[in-house]
């Protein structure tokens, strides 16, 4: 498994707050009477954008949808209110008398950042077509591109990441390679993005790379390419074997990834589990219950909900509960769906929670796509933990609180991560 780093920003609330508004969970209420009938049973969830190094997953990316997830504004929607009726008349008044010219697309995006700016909450937002683009992406967990990953550098356009079974490794492209032209085209002085749109123009793409001062061309057929988002190994300490699975979001097939993961840690008979979430900034609810359904039937609670002052409990849907150990590495950079997690195994599993205080986000938030292609995401509840903490702006307070050590920073290896080995020690000691 490849070692994941944990920076120094993942340890720093203030530098993870762009990332979290970028990948917060997205719950929908599919179907309230469902949600009814089962209350009355029982009464009573480093990417793609960056600014500094651009690391871009070659995608050819189709229209963004976010899969059922949003709620569609009718177009036939009218309203006549005075409020609205001054907007269309600033609009209009702006955009055709204003003695500068006027972008009437950068206008509307400025007012509707304005609404989002007056409501004071930095886990609603609006995001533009691009944006949108992205965030639709990483949160479906799959694409149609070549399972790569690229990034600007001085020598040109590199490829820092391969997909496992992806089309890029079954063409026998390299981490390193040079990408020094796209379908005959240079990218001498294009940038990732620009050598992303000239490779999803095609179904099938000839890149032509530069490894060792050699140029090789490779002809390449996009596919749908799943993006991984969980890890796992075996790690023996004391004489016993623990699993360890690293989270890196939640996105739309994160738990059947999980699911399939922790089936392999358990037919090599693990005698614990440590669930990695540090630097995990969260992602779809309903994926967070499905991976904590795992391990729990459903008469434990998993998390809680409130709307108007109006609370609900969420139950597991599991049917069995693991007799195994269980601890959960957190940080600050640890976010809403991840901190779901963490709350439901230690308040209901009764699991060790291993680091520091996480970020504090216990809000939930729904996404509308606009016609424009781009999209405004807005908090619809807030969460509470099983115990009906709510951890809004506190975060949850490890069992177990453990900082990171400096000397991780320089060599981010399983013996040097400090906060691992703490979990590893507590798992296997003796009774």
């Amino acid at each position: 498994m490849a070692k994941k780093k944990i920076t120094k920003k993942n340890n720093n609330k203030t530098n993870n707050k762009k990332a979290i508004e970028e990948k917060e969970e997205i719950q929908v209420k599919k179907d309230k009477k469902d949600k009814k009938k089962k209350k009355g049973k029982k009464s009573e969830k480093e990417l793609f954008s960056t600014t500094e190094v651009v690391i871009i997953t070659l995608v050819a990316l189709c229209v963004g949808i976010f899969s059922g997830t949003f709620i569609t504004m009718k177009a036939s929607e009218k309203t006549n209110s005075k409020e609205v009726q001054e907007f269309i008349t600033t609009y209009s008044t702006l955009t055709n008398n204003y003695y500068k010219k006027v972008s009437k697309k950068k206008l509307i995006q400025a007012a509707i950042n304005g609404m989002f700016d007056y409501l004071g909450d930095p886990h609603s937002i609006y995001m533009d077509e691009e944006e949108t683009k992205a965030f639709n992406t990483t949160m479906d967990g799959s694409y149609k591109g070549i399972g790569a990953t690229i990034q600007e550098t001085d020598d040109g356009i590199k490829i820092v990441g391969i997909f496992d079974k992806s089309p890029a490794k079954k063409a026998g492209l390299k981490v390193n390679d040079i990408i020094v032209k796209v379908n005959g085209k240079e990218t001498k002085d294009k940038t990732a993005d620009e050598t992303v749109a000239l490779i999803k123009d095609k179904d099938t793409t000839k890149i032509t790379i530069k490894r060792n001062d050699e140029e090789k061309t490779y002809k390449i057929k996009l596919e749908v390419v799943e993006i991984p988002s969980v890890e796992s190994e075996i790690i023996e300490k004391n004489g016993k074997k623990v699993g360890v699975i690293t989270l890196s979001v939640f996105a739309k097939n994160t738990s059947d990834q999980f699911k399939k993961e922790l089936s392999v840690l358990e037919k090599e008979e693990i005698d614990s589990l440590i669930i990695d979430v540090r630097g995990n900034t969260g992602g779809y609810l309903d994926q967070a219950s499905n991976i904590i359904s795992n391990f729990m039937d459903s008469s434990h609670v998993i998390y809680q909900v409130e709307k108007k002052g109006v609370k609900t409990k969420y139950y597991s849907t599991g049917k069995e509960n693991k007799k195994y150990k269980i601890a959960i590495l957190v940080n600050s950079g640890s976010a809403s769906a991840s901190e779901i997690l963490a709350a439901a195994f230690k308040d209901s599993y009764g699991a060790e929670v291993v680091g520091t205080v996480t970020y504090g986000k216990g809000t939930v938030q729904t996404a509308v796509k606009l016609e424009s292609g781009s999209s405004i995401k807005y908090t619809i509840e807030s969460w509470l933990t099983p115990k009906g903490e709510f951890i809004n702006e506190k975060g949850i307070n490890p069992t177990i609180e453990e900082e990171l050590n400096e000397e991780y920073y320089d060599d981010p290896s399983n013996e040097k991560d400090n906060q691992l080995q703490r979990a590893l020690e507590e798992l296997t000691k003796s009774n």
